[in-house]
Formats: structure tokens, C-alpha cells, sequence
């Protein structure tokens, strides 16, 4: 099965992770199909926090991969977050 998660960087004690597609077998931080977006947890107010490719993540979800809880948090706070400034 294909699922939407999140694979760790950045250094120590400042992570910084990126929103991929994945294999479910693979490791956490292992091998991928495509890097969809990323999520910075310690972004100050004038960096980007999460960014994620609406057009990639719709393609996978509607060819049935499945986010997993937190992608799915970081998806709802995203949408929600592009849609406050519009208002």
C-alpha cells in the first residue's frame, strides 16, 4: 500500500520533515516515490511552516494512497490557514 507521511531531516534538536509518498514497508526516513511538500515545526514568523502540493496530493489520494493521521492534521491546518488570509 501506498501512504502519505512524513520522513525526518534537519539536525539535531531542530527537525525539519518532509511530506512524501511512500511505500509502507519502507523505512521512515528511507526510500520514496515523491517528495510532495514539507513541514517546518520551529518556523519563525517570517519563514514558510508547511507547504504542500494540492495537485500532487489529490493525484494520490485519488489513485488510493492514504495519509497518515498527522499528514492528515498538517492537510486540515493548511487548508485552513490558505483559506484565513483569503477571508
Amino acid at each position: 500500500m501506498v501512504v502519505i507521511r512524513l520522513a525526518r531531516g534537519g539536525a539535531k534538536a531542530r527537525p525539519f520533515f518532509s511530506i512524501v509518498v511512500a511505500d509502507k514497508r519502507t523505512r521512515r526516513d528511507g526510500r520514496f516515490i515523491e517528495r510532495i511538500g514539507f513541514y517546518n515545526p520551529i518556523a519563525t514568523a517570517n519563514e514558510e511552516r508547511i507547504r504542500i502540493a494540492q495537485d500532487r496530493l489529490s493525484y494520490w489520494k485519488g489513485v488510493g494512497a492514504q495519509a497518515s493521521p498527522t499528514v492528515e492534521r498538517l492537510i486540515n491546518q493548511a487548508a485552513h490557514s490558505a483559506a484565513a488570509p483569503a477571508a
